[in-house]
């Protein structure tokens, strides 16, 4: 079973672990990641999630996501979640997240890569992931209110939308 470090609230890796599923103890965080892989067009290509996952059955989500194993970097699990979840390979190892949010149980980096993905060429996780398609911010927001998007704030999808048009923002420019 896999294991995540926990943190306390200023980030600091606490050096203990709990086990994946259950949530960290009172007083204690976790980290997650998430990739916001988006075409040089401005769409962002997003995931459905299987029917059968522990979380937000079937809903559409942002590129690539998941938990931040045990004595993983975010970067590093950055790259991992997006070769396991769509076969695709990304070296992050010089990029920070360009985002980096708090929610009541820990700690959600974000990274935004912009990337020409083929769809055809992508390898889904059968266990994780059903569908990919390419989506813009409108779609999004309504995909939201219709309920079949994972429920984010509208001003997060604004953000992560607004963030990779700005020249010099903390983006990465993969497949040069």
């Amino acid at each position: 079973m896999e294991r995540y470090d926990l943190y306390d609230r200023q980030r600091n890796r606490l050096g203990r672990t709990a086990l994946r599923g259950e949530a960290p103890p009172a007083g204690t965080f976790r980290l997650v990641i998430h990739v916001a892989l988006f075409h040089p067009d401005g769409r962002l290509l997003i995931q459905q999630r299987q029917q059968d996952t522990h979380r937000w059955h079937g809903l559409w989500d942002l590129s690539a996501g998941g938990g931040v194993v045990a004595g993983e970097t975010s970067w590093q699990a950055a790259q991992r979640e997006t070769m396991e979840e769509l076969g695709l390979s990304l070296d992050l190892s010089g990029e920070r997240p360009a985002l980096s949010v708090s929610f009541p149980r820990g700690f959600d980096d974000i990274y935004l890569v912009e990337y020409p993905v083929d769809l055809a060429a992508l390898t889904l996780q059968k266990e994780e992931v059903q569908a990919v398609r390419w989506a813009g911010r409108e779609e999004i927001h309504a995909m939201i209110a219709a309920g079949t998007f994972i429920p984010y704030h509208g001003g997060l999808i604004d953000l992560l939308f607004g963030m990779q048009r700005v020249p010099g923002s903390h983006r990465s420019r993969m497949g040069r």
